[in-house]
């Protein structure tokens, strides 16, 4: 036999397990927020930019265009020479010794992301650290060492650092709000589905219905009589009555 449920019986489903549902909702998020504060480690990040062009003394505007268009797509192999050895072999030297970085390079390069907005000469480097002001030190340091093997790799000698890595105090991750919201959706679902699965799974005789779709036939009905009404029916007892004496 194949069970169907309507929207009406969901909804009066839920709405008898209400209890259920919101108990597990405000568990899930107690939960995602005590995984995040005790077992998430807070990370940091900072940003520094870089310019990098070539100096022009042809003052002819369309060559200038040319030479800016030019660095431009020259970026992306400035990304690759920033994530390259050549760089971050000098870069983990200087935070081992500044900050008692145990890392490789290969870690390093997984901690850097380099961003640049459409048509400018400028790219950010992104470095994402469990302690703020290591993430600093590294991106300064990747933005030096970047500055000083450029001239020799490619021969460029105007680099600019346009803006320094500052340290921020404020964790970018765990989000404890994206968390929490998780943990109370997920709280909600698994108590919606348990919910249910009570009512699905539930195979108590509640009424005549219930019978008649197994394919059974109704012989009678017995109601339910109280223990001590009963006693009084079978020895035709009645209920005492207490008389008031007056003197």
């Amino acid at each position: 036999m194949e069970e169907s449920i309507n929207i009406e019986q969901i909804f009066n489903i839920l709405k008898k397990h209400l209890k259920l549902i919101g108990g597990l909702t405000l568990t899930g998020a107690l939960l995602a927020l005590l995984v995040t504060i005790f077992f998430m480690t807070p990370k940091y990040d900072v940003t520094v930019q870089i310019l990098v062009n070539r100096t022009e003394t042809d003052n002819n505007a369309g060559m200038a265009y040319n030479a800016q268009q030019a660095d431009v797509q020259m970026i992306n192999t400035y990304k690759d020479i920033i994530q390259n050895k050549i760089v971050l072999d000098p870069v983990r030297k200087d935070i081992a010794k500044k900050d008692n970085f145990t890392g490789t390079s290969d870690d390093l390069k997984n901690q850097i992301s380099i961003s640049n907005q459409e048509n400018s000469q400028v790219f950010s480097v992104t470095v994402k650290d469990t302690n703020a002001y290591r993430a600093a030190d590294i991106a300064n340091s990747v933005a030096d060492n970047f500055k000083s093997k450029i001239k020799k790799v490619m021969k460029v000698n105007n680099v600019t650092i346009v803006a320094d890595a500052i340290a921020k105090p404020n964790a970018v991750s765990p989000n404890k709000k994206i968390n929490i919201i998780m943990g109370l959706i997920l709280g909600a679902i698994l108590g919606i589905a348990m919910s249910i699965a009570l009512e699905v799974f539930d195979k108590t005789v509640k009424n005549v219905d219930f019978l008649t779709d197994l394919g059974l036939s109704n012989l009678g009905m017995i109601n339910h009589i109280d223990e001590m009404k009963k006693s009084q029916r079978l020895f035709g007892q009645s209920t005492p009555r207490v008389r008031k004496h007056t003197n």
